[in-house]
């Protein structure tokens, strides 16, 4: 397990000590996610091993970062480290501590 945050536009979206990582990506629980940031997306992809992600768009000050947090709400067997858990891409900061 690792202990970080994740931080966009000033705004902490996450903070745990429960991360984990895969294909260098960190996933945070998602009852470490400070939920007034986070709106449903439409957006689903699919990965071969993982399953269907599903996204997040991020809103902090009225700033929207499209698809910047995705999770899979019913792995395949091989990603069940992660289900439950939430990552981030496009400018999301992670600061390990």
């Amino acid at each position: 397990m690792l202990v970080a945050q994740a931080l966009w536009n000033g705004a902490v979206l996450a903070d745990s000590s429960e991360c984990q990582e895969v294909e260098g990506n960190l996933y945070f629980p998602s009852h470490a996610l400070r939920s007034e940031y986070f709106r449903n997306s439409e957006t689903t992809t699919v990965c071969v091993w993982k399953g269907t992600a599903h996204y997040f768009n991020i809103v902090v000050d009225g700033k929207v970062n499209p698809d910047a947090a995705w999770y899979y709400p019913d792995t395949k067997s091989a990603a069940d480290l992660i289900k439950g858990y939430v990552g981030f891409w496009r400018g999301v900061q992670m600061r390990r501590y």
